[in-house]
């Protein structure tokens, strides 16, 4: 009996679900995904690592996903190439030596991916096929081998006595896809051979056996809560840096809505009106170049009267600025879309192949203090698909924003957030800008790494630059790469670092999308691109032997630093620290690293923890603790751990684990950049 297949559940399904639905999805399909990717990783922490990162990429890359791909087929991608990406070497660190792990590690790579695929995660043999960029026959080989070697470390016999020219059937008979003509030779034959007749059941009982070892096999009981609190703390720390660096973007949309709202604007008035009516260069931009068709759209429900005024549209979002007026109370409310803002239309009309961008609340513009029941704001959507559409959209909820006079000098403009419900309905008519495309055949290096430029659109509300890099390479990686701006025709835009979109490709590329500031340019030529700064994964191990019974703490050296062994501690669970205070000259930020047991089938599971210090580019040294943290304001931050420590369960309560060793593997870094790229555009 094969393992059942899992439900399929469509991808606007999940879209309709909104994006937390995805994390539940998670928690419902942990052990499978947990299996998987324990498969390249073993180490608790990395897996934790693994799932945070999918997650985070899943919901930046949903949009772009062709509706009719299972949701189970666009996770199983995104997690595959994401467990690939966080482990070109696979670690020997075993989360709990399992009779079911063990038997997986005699595996095969290609054998232990197809077998996870197809009989842990559950996909069809098709899907599998195309997750693995292989061919249905190479797959069947893979499983036939694999279950072949499952079935030695299972004892259920080394010999494989069968038909030899009969094997490549047991797949697909077992799956019950063997055709007609086949399946009747097949039963025939194995029915006057008895060696087929063993072969076949012995073959059967590795696959039955499998998944009863899988059911057996129990994930963590924190595992996913601490992935929950890694998402809600990116929230948290996502909204505090847009706070800053979107305010006078706030400003700019708020008074470029009310000049189109009452009709002020028209394209026969000089550059002399704009100076006067408005100081804000990228709202002067868009009003000297016609962006912004007048809408004066309005709808009331319980009070709250909430006008369209403008909307500009593109390739890369249908940008809209509203304002929102309380009339019976002094509440200001935002728009928020995914969360009880949708378009009713978008399947059918909207392109899916960027998410929408978010413009987080500004409370502190002088637009948004005149009337403590009025809110000015602008809200993407999706861009539409045609150079005209009417999008229906429709309105169920609004942010009431609650201000704390606490936190008046910082970034954080309210503390908490509450929600008002209601109806507000719009048909809203929008017609596309056109926007320019520049294909770039660029390739530099970054710190040894090959980079590519591939893409670069100019777009009325956003300019969006494609690169790329190989993300495979045995001893270095990048994790991140910041730019600063960019530049065309002597003008600079500033990159957002807040919003990004991610794609994939093959041959090891790993590519990415960044926002830039909008350019107005005619005809430009050369584009000059600046770097900021780029994170690394850089492989230096070293082994320490440890003992329990010695004193600590004891100092050794990595990479020109003196590291200290603080405490060895035998018990339930044992516990081992490790720091490093000096910051000054040190090449490393965080450690890649684990303690293995003297008795590793103890060990249940492992927790880390650490503590440490933020520094910016100057060397001056942060409270992560202060409240309120203005984040926002520190030049270049860098976080460098200067105590990591472990936590090391036994599965047996009468007997604690013995550290042996402590293995480094590597470490991260950041590292400031100011290359300069100059490309000409074609």
């Amino acid at each position: 009996m094969i393992p059942a297949k899992i439900d399929p559940m469509s991808m606007s399904m999940i879209r309709d679900k909104e994006v937390d639905s995805i994390v539940d999805w998670f928690d419902q399909h942990k052990q499978s995904f947990y299996i998987l990717g324990w498969s390249y990783l073993k180490n608790q922490q990395q897996i934790e690592e693994l799932f945070y990162e999918s997650i985070i990429k899943l919901t930046k890359e949903l949009p772009k996903c062709n509706r009719e791909i299972s949701f189970e087929m666009w996770v199983t991608f995104i997690f595959l190439h994401t467990c690939r990406e966080l482990s070109h070497k696979r670690s020997l660190q075993a989360l709990e030596e399992s009779k079911f792990i063990k038997a997986l590690d005699q595996l095969k790579d290609h054998e232990r991916e197809a077998v996870v695929l197809t009989y842990v995660i559950g996909i069809s043999l098709e899907e599998a096929a195309q997750l693995l960029q292989i061919s249905m026959g190479t797959l069947k080989e893979f499983l036939f081998s694999g279950i072949q070697s499952l079935r030695k470390d299972m004892g259920l016999g080394s010999s494989f006595d069968g038909c030899k020219e009969y094997h490549t059937y047991y797949i697909d008979y077992l799956e019950r896809t063997l055709e007609r003509s086949k399946k009747i030779d097949f039963e025939m034959h194995i029915y006057h051979c008895q060696d087929c007749q063993e072969d076949l059941g012995a073959f059967q009982d590795a696959m039955l056996n499998l998944t009863e070892m899988m059911g057996n096999f129990h994930v963590p009981a924190d595992f996913m809560g601490n992935v929950k609190d890694r998402l809600a703390e990116m929230e948290m720390q996502k909204e505090q840096k847009n706070k800053k660096r979107k305010r006078m973007g706030y400003i700019f949309a708020g008074v470029f809505a009310l000049l189109i709202g009452i009709g002020v604007f028209t394209g026969s008035f000089t550059n002399l009106y704009y100076t006067w009516t408005e100081e804000d260069q990228q709202l002067r931009a868009f009003l000297k170049h016609g962006l912004g068709e007048r809408l004066n759209l309005e709808a009331e429900s319980n009070g709250i009267k909430i006008k369209l005024k403008s909307v500009v549209a593109d390739d890369i979002q249908t940008l809209v600025f509203y304002e929102i007026e309380d009339t019976d109370k002094e509440n200001q409310y935002m728009l928020n879309y995914d969360d009880g803002v949708f378009a009713e239309n978008k399947h059918e009309i909207m392109s899916r192949e960027i998410s929408p961008t978010y413009y987080p609340p500004d409370l502190k513009s002088d637009l948004n203090n005149k009337a403590n029941n009025v809110y000015h704001g602008k809200l993407s959507l999706l861009p539409i698909k045609a150079d005209n559409e009417t999008i229906k959209l429709k309105i169920t909820k609004l942010q009431r924003l609650i201000r704390d006079p606490s936190r008046q000098n910082s970034p954080l403009a309210y503390e908490s957030m509450a929600y008002e419900a209601g109806e507000w309905n719009f048909e809203i008519p929008v017609t596309k800008h056109p926007s320019l495309e520049y294909e770039l055949d660029e390739k530099i290096e970054v710190e040894g790494i090959p980079v590519r430029f591939d893409k670069l659109t100019i777009a009325p509300t956003a300019t969006t630059l494609n690169y790329s890099y190989i993300y495979d390479l045995p001893e270095k990686r990048i994790h991140g790469l910041d730019f600063d701006y960019l530049q065309v025709n002597n003008k600079k835009v500033e990159a957002d670092k807040y919003n990004s979109y991610g794609y994939y490709e093959n041959n090891n590329w790993l590519s990415y999308g960044i926002y830039f500031e909008p350019l107005f340019v005619e005809k430009p030529k050369v584009i000059n691109i600046k770097f900021l700064s780029v994170e690394l994964a850089v492989e230096e191990p070293k082994t320490i032997e440890l003992d329990a019974s010695n004193e600590y703490p004891q100092s050794f050296e990595y990479l020109g630093s003196t590291l200290s062994i603080d405490k060895v501690e035998v018990g339930q669970p044992t516990h081992v620290v490790i720091s490093n205070h000096e910051i000054e000259n040190r090449k490393y930020q965080s450690l890649d690293f684990n303690i293995m047991g003297e008795d590793e089938s103890l060990i249940s599971s492992r927790d880390f923890d650490s503590e440490g210090v933020l520094i910016d580019k100057n060397g001056i040294e942060y409270d992560i603790y202060t409240n309120p943290y203005v984040y926002e304001e520190i030049e270049q931050p860098r976080y460098f751990f200067t105590v990591q420590s472990i936590a090391l369960h036994s599965h047996d309560s009468e007997e604690a684990v013995i550290p042996e060793r402590l293995e480094i593997k590597g470490y991260s870094t950041t590292k400031y950049l100011d290359d300069v790229v100059k490309i000409p555009l074609k």
